[in-house]
């Protein structure tokens, strides 16, 4: 029995809507595959926004999010506003904003080896083979969202945290950890900070609730340090918001490539669903931007509204994508194909399977005409 979802769709800038169009023609094929219905919005957000209505997130958009039983996002930011600070208003005050207002106060990376690509990361290969992590990211309190302003010789950013916005997250990440190898991992700066100390204060205490689960407390210095020399010590990373930025940032190194890492930004009611790549402006319009990130993401928003084998459905694809070298320039060891291309590849694997996508039909250029 099919279902039917509304599904907001926000472009954004750069190769934004190009990614965004891959995950979409995905979404198609597993609809067609299994009678679903999705049903699309589309908003504007970021630089394409402000250059239409002079907001980075207007509120059309963001009552289609909130209408919305999930939206995915393709990337945010150009050159225009990059290089110029005295900017008042800047693309990336439209996330902010979104994430704010959606309480999506939640985020969670899923970091995974392929061994297909393992020759991609600038790491030796023993010690990221078989690496399988998660890092989960407070999103909407701390140094981002805290006062901030100028002073006559000097400025100031404030990070405030609260036990709420704190154990809502931990109960998320100790769940999580007892479906994988039952261990979370608090990355923090408790030496010195009083918000760290808070953290880890309160996470300590929730552990007593997970007794199954194994809690280790490490320093983010030390963290940044341990997901080069040994990431495989990790299973689910629990952190506050600019360190969790600044750590699965890091581990992306680890895939080879940002353009293979999803994430899920979760709140109460609604959840956005994006890659961790940036708008790439330099790719904009050229084809070559890698979609798999975006196809991922989009896999996570169906384990999201519990189209499970579905989302296992796009992950095989990627897997046969990466397995038979249907991949763009940035993951190609000789010359790659173009963004529509792999798209149209992990498309026909879903609708006809294994069989349609060998390496055969790849080199005969069968396999990725729709």
């Amino acid at each position: 029995m099919g279902v039917k979802k509304k599904i907001g769709m926000l472009p954004g800038d750069g190769i934004g809507p190009e990614v965004v169009a891959e995950a979409r023609k995905v979404l198609d094929a597993i609809a067609t595959r299994h009678g679903h219905t999705f049903e699309y919005g589309y908003g504007d957000v970021g630089a394409i926004a402000i250059d239409k209505t002079g907001e980075p997130l207007p509120d059309e958009t963001l009552r289609l999010c909130e209408q919305s039983d999930a939206f995915l996002f393709g990337a945010i930011g150009h050159p225009k506003y990059d290089n110029d600070p005295s900017a008042k208003v800047r693309p990336e005050q439209g996330l902010l904003k979104l994430r704010k207002s959606l309480g999506l106060s939640v985020n969670i990376r899923p970091v995974t080896a392929y061994d297909s690509l393992i020759h991609m990361s600038p790491l030796k290969t023993e010690k990221i083979l078989g690496v399988d992590l998660v890092v989960y990211r407070e999103l909407t309190g701390g140094i981002y969202f805290g006062e901030k302003g100028r002073t006559k010789d000097g400025a100031y950013d404030h990070c405030t945290y609260s036990n709420f916005e704190i154990d809502r997250i931990a109960h998320l990440a100790f769940q999580a950890a007892e479906h994988r190898s039952k261990k979370v991992t608090l990355v923090d700066k408790a030496n010195v900070l009083e918000t760290s100390r808070l953290w880890r204060e309160r996470v300590t205490e929730i552990a007593k609730e997970y007794p199954s689960i194994t809690l280790d407390c490490m320093f983010v210095d030390n963290a940044a340090m341990q997901m080069i020399q040994n990431p495989k010590q990790f299973d689910v990373i629990l952190t506050e918001n600019m360190f969790g930025d600044i750590i699965s940032d890091e581990a992306s190194v680890i895939g080879g490539s940002l353009g293979l890492l999803p994430s899920a930004s979760v709140g109460d009611k609604t959840a956005m669903f994006e890659p961790i790549h940036g708008s790439y402006p330099q790719a904009t319009g050229k084809n070559i931007a890698n979609p798999l990130g975006t196809i991922l993401s989009a896999a996570m928003m169906l384990d999201h509204l519990g189209l499970v084998d579905e989302a296992i459905e796009i992950r095989q694809a990627v897997n046969a994508s990466l397995r038979n070298g249907m991949v763009t320039e940035d993951l190609a060891k000789d010359e790659g194909y173009g963004t529509d291309r792999v798209g149209d590849f992990i498309v026909n694997h879903i609708l006809d399977g294994e069989e349609s996508t060998g390496q055969s039909n790849i080199q005969a250029g069968m396999s990725t005409i729709i």
